[in-house]
């Protein structure tokens, strides 16, 4: 009885002392410093700074002292995360207020350790607009820099590839110039993160810091449709570009839809569609039946009552087809006869579905009945066309072609005719999605080392805007991701924000 009695007690101080140490880790700061482990002055600045993380906006303001970083010292205040191999590190960055030196800098940076003298890798914006970027090779070495074409850039990048740092800088809004250093050897392990640094040794500098990525990309060798990372999906305020990561995985989500209830997400994951509802953050599958082999092709009715979806059919070679299912989940009714056929739109009234069909070599867009029955081929240009997307007016449906050269945006009547291109620039342009109020469009760039006639997973992508009547697109988000990440419609009912999948490894 005693012996028993002091065995319980002793599991219970065990089981007390688990559950203290859990409470501790849970609330520590390091646990509540969104993705980085943690932030310190560097170089023994004469006034400390400080960092803080708000988890509703999932923004960091960064306050930072220090008489300088050049030559062959620093000081700053850093937010940091150990990280090993390839990696990106994405934001938007502003100082507050008008501040005290022209040189002062905020930005990103990757170091070897956190002396003051280590070699590192900064991608800089100083106080007066210049934007460059700086390295120190050795240990007390000099500090050497490149200058970026862009001034007063707010939206910083650094890339890690092998032994090459890679500074991406823009004005936001506007597409990335770049600037890069090779044959910088850091150590595979290094410090990486956000800092600020006052320049002046009596004054403390703020900044804030959203739209923080720290992205693994894909490594070298893996095989598209075989090997993924992991997701973010993510949703996206289009008057301020601001973007928030609202849930996370380490499988293959793709192509969120929205609701008409604006309540949930729908999103394809190995060939099952989930619901993901915003009020509770979790995902809940979708019953499709037969339908288990779903690509990221899922369209909504305008109603919202109904999602057509492509499905891979054993039956059919695993070639894909165009089914029809009740959006709570049921039983799909397929609606075309042969494959492969990709679903992209609905027309306003239900009754017909586009969709890019594979016929004899070319590929091209159709228009079928909603229930089934004969297509009709809109399209006939040599080329990929692509996308096809009705307006809520159903006077025009937008699609990509890459006939002109480039995959550009087009648009046509419902019945094909009056094919017009509304794009035509540098990029790979993709999924023209037009908003409720048919005021914008929404669409996916890819850059001109990517084929015109491919639209792959993990590469450096922008997602863009342009008005609905035409004009000059601008970049909403600079994103890693590509496949999957906006294939299908996914406006918010009320033209306010977009949901999409950015990519990222979760090892």
């Amino acid at each position: 009885m005693k012996n028993g009695f002091s065995l319980s007690l002793v599991l219970l101080l065990t089981l007390v002392q688990m559950l203290t140490a859990h409470r501790s880790a849970a609330s520590s700061p390091v646990d509540s410093f969104g993705v980085f482990d943690g932030h310190a002055d560097v170089g023994e600045p004469a006034k400390s700074g400080s960092a803080t993380f708000d988890a509703a906006t999932q923004q960091y303001a960064i306050e930072g002292s220090g008489s300088n970083m050049w030559l062959n010292r620093d000081q700053f205040h850093f937010a940091w995360k150990r990280i090993s191999g390839d990696f990106i590190l994405t934001a938007r960055v502003q100082f507050i207020g008008k501040g005290v030196e022209a040189h002062r800098k905020l930005g990103w940076i990757a170091r070897s350790t956190l002396d003051t003298d280590s070699p590192h890798a900064v991608a800089v914006v100083h106080g007066d607009g210049l934007t460059s970027l700086q390295y120190r090779r050795e240990r007390s070495g000099a500090t050497e820099q490149v200058k970026s074409t862009v001034t007063g850039a707010d939206v910083i990048q650094l890339q890690r590839k092998g032994s090459a740092y890679i500074m991406s800088a823009a004005r936001f809004g506007e597409p990335f110039a770049t600037a890069q250093v090779t044959d910088l050897a850091l150590g595979d392990e290094v410090y990486v993160g956000l800092f600020v640094c006052a320049h002046n040794p009596d004054v403390i500098e703020k900044a804030v810091f959203r739209d923080v990525r720290i992205t693994k990309p894909a490594k070298d060798g893996f095989v598209p449709y075989r090997d993924y990372i992991g997701s973010n999906l993510e949703i996206l305020d289009v008057e301020t570009g601001t973007r928030k990561v609202i849930y996370q995985s380490p499988l293959s989500l793709q192509a969120p839809n929205w609701t008409r209830d604006g309540k949930a997400l729908i999103y394809n994951c190995k060939g099952k569609l989930y619901r993901f509802d915003l009020g509770q953050a979790k995902p809940t599958e979708i019953n499709t039946g037969q339908a288990t082999n779903n690509n990221n092709d899922h369209v909504l009715s305008f109603d919202g009552k109904m999602i057509a979806i492509s499905d891979h059919a054993k039956e059919d070679g695993n070639k894909s087809n165009v089914y029809v299912v009740p959006v709570s989940g049921g039983e799909p009714r397929r609606v075309t006869s042969q494959g492969p056929s990709y679903l992209h739109s609905w027309t306003p009234d239900g009754k017909f579905l586009f969709f890019t069909g594979g016929r004899n070599g070319e590929f091209d867009i159709y228009k079928i009945p909603a229930r089934g029955g004969q297509e009709q081929r809109l399209t006939t240009a040599t080329g990929l066309n692509d996308g096809p997307e009705s307006t809520p007016d159903g006077k025009y449906i937008y699609f990509n072609s890459n006939r002109s050269g480039r995959m550009q945006l087009w648009r046509m009547r419902q019945d094909g005719s009056n094919q017009e291109q509304v794009t035509n620039d540098e990029f790979n342009n993709w999924f023209p999605h037009i908003s409720p109020n048919g005021k914008w469009i929404v669409f996916l760039s890819f850059s001109q080392d990517v084929d015109s006639g491919d639209h792959p997973f993990y590469k450096h992508v922008y997602i863009r805007l342009m008005p609905g009547g035409g004009g000059s697109p601008k970049v909403l988000a600079y994103v890693y991701g590509g496949q999957g990440s906006i294939n299908v419609p996914s406006w918010s009912p009320d033209s306010k924000r977009i949901a999409f999948i950015s990519n990222t490894g979760m090892e």
